[in-house]
C-alpha cells in the first residue's frame, strides 16, 4: 500500500493515470503529452510499474502501458475504513436532526388542523 500511495502522490504521476484511464497508449504518446523530459516521464512509467499500477508490453519497438486498478483495492479499504470510522456518527447525528424536523413539522401541522380556518372574505 506504501508504494502505490507513493507513486500516486506526485502528480505527474496522477496525469500518466489519469491518460492510461481509457485503455493502454504508447510511451511516446505519454510523454508527448507532457512539457518535462522523455527520461523524466520514463522514470515515472517505472515508478508507476513497480507499483504494480500500470503494466507494459512491448508492441513492435513500442512500449505501451496500461493501467492496473486491482493495487488500488487495499488502499481504497483503508481510506474507506477512515471515512467509516467518521461515517456513521455523522449520518447517525444527521439522522437524528431530520426526525427533530420531521416530529417538529408534525406538530406544527397538527396545531395547524386545529386551528380555524378563517374565511379571508370575513376577516
Amino acid at each position: 500500500m506504501d508504494e502505490v500511495a507513493g507513486a500516486i502522490a506526485d502528480p505527474v504521476r496522477r496525469r500518466i493515470l489519469e491518460t492510461l484511464r481509457d485503455g493502454p497508449v504508447a510511451a511516446g504518446r505519454i510523454a508527448a503529452g507532457f512539457e518535462i523530459s522523455r527520461p523524466a516521464i520514463s522514470r515515472h512509467l517505472r515508478v508507476l510499474r513497480e507499483s504494480g499500477l500500470v503494466r507494459d508490453t512491448l508492441v513492435g519497438r513500442e512500449r505501451h502501458y496500461e493501467l492496473d486498478t486491482s493495487v488500488l483495492e487495499e488502499l481504497r479499504a483503508w481510506i474507506d475504513g477512515l471515512a467509516e470510522s467518521r461515517g456513521p456518527a455523522v449520518w447517525e447525528r444527521r439522522f437524528d436532526a431530520l426526525e427533530t424536523e420531521v416530529y417538529r413539522t408534525r406538530r406544527e401541522r397538527r396545531r395547524g388542523e386545529h386551528q380555524p380556518v378563517r374565511d379571508e372574505e370575513s376577516a
